[in-house]
């Protein structure tokens, strides 16, 4: 059976969200352009160094720079899975909360947002398919709870959701709260609405 997603699963998706088919594509061609799997079929991913140092209280800091510190350091999209496992090795749970995963590239740390009965049954839906993979991206789009100000954009009660902001395609909010804030440095915004525009 294929891993690949299929145009029912997009429509599927987007139907769920109640958005247009390109809004949801447009999240999938800037977060993972080369797709939800690697060459050797296992689940894309990108290591992040800054979640792991965070998760473990810097323990590995100075014994384990490479996958724990600031952020940045990435490395090659051939490490990743090599930098996942030496974190593995260190502590299991925080090294798979610390990379994002498939092709909507969800942090392991957002695991109970997207529907997952835990943090090995994210893992095991992330490794299933592409489809798996969106199915999951659809339930932390609705279950995000974080809101901003689209004018400011700093966290407001009276804000834009991340549901909300893919609704009303303000690429801008959506980014902040799907990037994070350094979206603006990585143009996510602009990326997004191009892509946007591309599949529409």
């Amino acid at each position: 059976m294929s891993k690949n997603l299929t145009d029912a699963d997009i429509s599927r998706a987007a139907t769920a969200l109640g958005v247009p088919s390109a809004s949801v594509r447009a999240v999938l061609d800037v977060e993972t352009p080369r797709g939800g799997f690697q060459p050797d079929g296992q689940v894309a991913i990108l290591f992040e160094r800054h979640y792991f140092s965070r998760l473990t209280g810097g323990k590995y800091d100075k014994t384990h720079p490479h996958i724990s510190g600031r952020q940045g350091g990435y490395g090659k999209y051939s490490e990743q899975h090599a930098k996942l496992q030496e974190a593995v090795s260190l502590d299991r749970n925080a090294a798979l909360q610390s990379a994002s995963w498939g092709k909507p590239q969800i942090m392991g740390e957002n695991w109970g947002l997207t529907g997952a009965s835990s943090l090995q049954d994210f893992i095991n839906k992330m490794s299933a398919s592409e489809g798996a993979q969106l199915d999951l991206f659809v339930n932390f789009i609705k279950n995000e709870r974080r809101r901003f100000d689209p004018v400011t954009l700093q966290s407001s009660s009276k804000g834009m959701s991340l549901w909300e902001a893919l609704k009303a395609r303000n690429w801008k909010v959506f980014a902040r709260i799907y990037n994070g804030p350094a979206f603006a440095k990585n143009q996510y915004d602009t990326k997004l609405e191009a892509a946007y525009k591309a599949r529409s």
